[in-house]
């Protein structure tokens, strides 16, 4: 069953948080997940005031945790501390 990670973040320098950017999609890529959304135009309808949102596709919750949990995911999560706040979850789908 499919999987997704679902992302809200505020970022705070946009420069380091520049170095995530660059290595998370390849990793995110290499464990098997898809970018269906990816920081583009949003309308914030409830909730705090998040100017990126991300959602990716994975093969299952447990390619998406492996992902999460994997050197590579890893290394670009290093570009996270203390550039942006991040709310993240990977959640089952309904196919």
């Amino acid at each position: 069953m499919s999987a997704y990670w679902v992302s809200r973040v505020h970022v705070t320098e946009p420069e380091t948080y520049g170095k995530y950017v660059d290595l998370a999609g390849p990793a995110i890529e290499k464990h098997g997940g898809v970018f269906l959304a990816r920081g583009g135009r949003q309308v914030i309808l409830e909730g705090g005031e998040f100017e990126r949102s991300i959602v990716a596709r994975f093969p299952s919750v447990e390619a998406a945790v492996a992902c999460y949990n994997s050197p590579e995911y890893s290394e670009a999560r290093k570009y996270t501390v203390g550039t942006a706040v991040r709310h993240m979850v990977a959640v089952e789908g309904l196919d």
